[in-house]
Formats: C-alpha cells, structure tokens, sequence
C-alpha cells in the first residue's frame, strides 16, 4: 500500500514535514493526556507503516489525502494481519482523532471528512488483558516498601495503596497536588481523563500510607507525589513521570518476588475486589471514572471464576499417573 494516491492524485507521503501547528498527527496527538497519547501515537505509526509500507512515521504522512477508500482499506489490513477487534478498534479512533485535527485545520473539505472518518469500528471480543493482583502479592509489595527506610519506601507504599485502593490511573497518580488530598477525611480529588474531575476516598491502610508519606514530603511544593533522586533527596517542585511509576512497581514487584504486572493491573484488581466484595458495579463505575457500567464490566472477572468451579463440577474418571518423569 506504499504511496498511494488519493482520487485527486495527492500523494499520502508528505515531501515536506509541516510545522507541528499544521501537522494533523501532532496537532491531534498533543491534544491528548500524556499516557494516552503514546498509545495512540503507536497506532497512528501502525497505520503509517501500513500504508507506506513503514517508510516513515505518523508525522510525515498526508493525513488529509486520505479518502474513504483508503480509511476503508486501512481496516481491511488491519483485520488481515489478524490484529484484536480491541487493537483494530484503537488504531481506528486514532485514526479518526487524526482526520478530524486536518479537518478542523482546513486541510480537509466537511464532506471528505465524514466519509473517511465513516469507517466502521469491528465486531468481536476478547479475553480480557491484564491480571488481578492477590492479597497476598499486595501485602508482599508492601511488605517490601516498608523494610525500605529511605523516603522513597513510604512514598511507594503511598503509590501503591492508593493506585489500588481508588483504581487510579498512572496520569491520575502524577497530577495530583497536595491540596486535592485532605489527610482528615481522607477525600481525595483526582483529574482523569478529558479533564473529568471525580473524588473518591481513602481509608484504613491507603489512609495511614499517605498520611505518613506527608510528614516526609513536607508543605512546599506542589505535587503530592514528588521525585526522589538516587542520593534520597526529594524535589517537591518536580512532579513524577509515568514512566517513573512504572519503574517504582518493577523495583518493588522483583524485591517482593511477585510475578510481573501492570501498573493497570492494580487498577482491575481495584475494580475486581470491589464488585466481588459486594459493591454496586454504578457505585464502582463512578469510583473508577468510567463513562460507563459497560466500561467496568469488562473488569469483572467473576464471570471466569464462575465458569472455573461450573468446571469443577464435572468429574472425569481419570486416574493421575504416578511417578511421573
């Protein structure tokens, strides 16, 4: 599919890179929260290598030279290299957050617009990804943050506790400041995606974990989580990077001999543990900042331990062999 023209002859690889200010993938990608933004930049990359046969990146493709026929073959491929619906399905809304930016900044007519962005999500599901973590890998990792005396063991155990006792995000847990959290009541204000404000609370252990990290940051600063450097000191003007979080869980899960998990995974196990403890799913939904019920239900992982013991039920009559190799 390499340089390919469009019905007007235009073709899809720019000679020129335009200024990030008229490039349609720059303008769409930076309108977006720093964590989802890579991801839809890696799916804008995975389109242009489609269609220039990786020749170049997202940022040297023609984004408004692309017609109907081209978003449509673009699915096409997409499902041939036998991508998940859920992988298709995000490379097509990178796709159409691109097409909309060199719309908007008249690169593209309306009408063109709307037929090429008119491509069809695809059917199907998935197992879900990720994991849940147990009780016993939560109390492991912080177990390991606590025998870590240094200010960075009670700021990761205040990281920890409260990414899964309020499901928050990697974005959400950088941008909080010191004044959402009041260490009274617990309340803490959190800012997720599309700049939806929610609030949610912390208790019991997540409670005493934040209030303890406090004393150690101290009052200056903005940023409730702040950057250590590899000497101990903390910087409270300097707020964490994401992929400082992710770093913090890979020291904490290898000192703790917990297999590997996501930084989301803390997030399912949030949303997990609440709907098997009893939680109403709306109540959940809310907490963890879904637009929708549907959004927290493909969390759920009851519905696999149901069919796990359904399974059990059945009994074969099979004998294990014993002295096995």
């Amino acid at each position: 599919m390499a340089n390919l023209t469009n019905t007007n002859g235009g073709e899809l690889i720019t000679t020129t890179r335009l200024p990030m200010d008229q490039n349609p993938a720059a303008v769409y990608l930076g309108s977006l929260q720093p964590v989802g933004r890579q991801g839809m930049r890696r799916s804008l990359n995975l389109i242009a290598d489609l269609l220039t046969g990786g020749q170049v990146d997202c940022l040297a493709v023609s984004w408004a030279a692309l017609r109907s026929q081209h978003t449509n073959r673009i699915r096409s491929m997409l499902i041939e290299k036998q991508y998940s619906p859920a992988t298709v399905n995000h490379a097509l809304s990178a796709l159409r957050g691109v097409l909309r930016a060199a719309w908007q900044l008249g690169q593209m007519s309306a009408e063109d617009y709307q037929a090429a962005a008119a491509v069809k999500s695809v059917r199907g599901s998935t197992i879900p990804a990720g994991r849940e973590l147990s009780f016993g890998e939560l109390s492991a990792l912080m177990a390991a943050c606590e025998q870590d005396q240094t200010a960075a063991g009670a700021r990761d155990s205040a990281i920890i506790a409260l990414m899964y006792s309020c499901g928050l995000r990697r974005a959400e847990v950088i941008t909080i400041a010191l004044g959402d959290y009041d260490p009274e009541t617990g309340r803490l204000v959190v800012n997720g995606k599309g700049n939806k404000q929610r609030t949610v609370y912390l208790a019991n252990g997540a409670l005493y974990a934040v209030n303890d990290w406090l004393p150690i940051r101290g009052a200056e600063g903005e940023p409730l989580f702040c950057a250590i450097n590899k000497g101990g000191k903390l910087d409270a003007s300097k707020p964490m990077a994401p992929q400082a979080i992710y770093n913090l869980l890979a020291k904490r899960r290898e000192q703790a001999g917990v297999k590997e998990f996501s930084p989301h995974d803390l997030r399912r196990s949030f949303v997990s543990d609440l709907l098997d403890a009893g939680a109403d799913i709306a109540t959940v939904a809310k907490m963890a900042g879904h637009a929708s019920v549907n959004t927290t239900a493909r969390y759920d992982r009851r519905p696999e331990q149901a069919k796990q013991k359904a399974a059990s039920l059945l009994h074969v009559p099979y004998r294990e062999k014993k002295g096995k190799p």
